[in-house]
């Protein structure tokens, strides 16, 4: 079945190249594609969409107030925020809303379209400058050229220190090949891994993963 996108940008140049990306793939369908934030809400309360495409500078009301929307109408929809908003608090208020992917809009049509499908896989596609950022970031807590280390868990916690660790990045928003790399591990591992997760904690997305780690106090 394909996967629903329904896309919420406002400058029509994009809109066309977003809808492009979305009907020239066989694997997704194009559920809807309005242009505010108070048509996106009016879509969302009738409709779920797989994956919310979303700009976050709206002309009525913010990208923010949209995916926090979606999250409360359909906790198991996708977020991918494509937008240029590349600052740190633009990408970490889409997170906490409820993004689990975040594009510059700079990125080329086959790329949103492979992040539609990477996202409702499981995974955090993140643009690389964005992703760099972050890792710089991350990084900088840690002492130069250490690895960061697993965060000790609770012996009643269901998942092990690695997984938890992971878990926490992907929280944040990390790609597989970002946390692969902080971990030293393969992307292909890391998915093992989030399978795994998905496994013990008996979910089957990484928005479900993410609430029932945080109802369980491991995030």
């Amino acid at each position: 079945m394909a996967i629903e996108v329904l896309i919420v940008e406002d400058e029509p140049e994009f809109m066309r190249r977003f809808a492009d990306a979305v009907l020239g793939d066989a694997g997704l369908a194009l559920l809807g594609a309005v242009a505010n934030g108070q048509a996106a809400k009016a879509v969302l309360d009738q409709q779920r969409p797989d994956v919310l495409l979303v700009d976050l500078g709206l002309p009525d009301i913010s990208g923010i107030a949209v995916i926090a929307h979606a999250q409360q109408r359909h906790p198991d929809c996708d977020v991918l925020v494509v937008t240029m908003f590349g600052d740190d608090a633009h990408v970490v208020a889409a997170i906490e809303a409820g993004a689990a992917g975040y594009l510059l809009k700079d990125a080329a049509p086959e790329r949103i379209a492979a992040a539609v499908h990477e996202l409702h896989g499981g995974g955090a596609p993140i643009s690389p400058s964005i992703a760099r950022r972050i890792l710089s970031r991350l990084r900088s807590g840690t002492p130069s050229g250490a690895v960061a280390r697993p965060v000790p868990v609770e012996s009643s916690s269901p998942l092990t220190a690695r997984e938890t660790e992971l878990l926490r990045m992907v929280a944040k928003g990390l790609s597989f090949e970002t946390i692969g790399e902080l971990l030293e591990i393969s992307p292909h591992t890391v998915v093992a891994h989030v399978k795994k997760i998905y496994r013990k904690l008996a979910v089957h997305s990484r928005g479900e993963a993410v609430y029932e780690a945080s109802q369980l106090g491991l995030l």
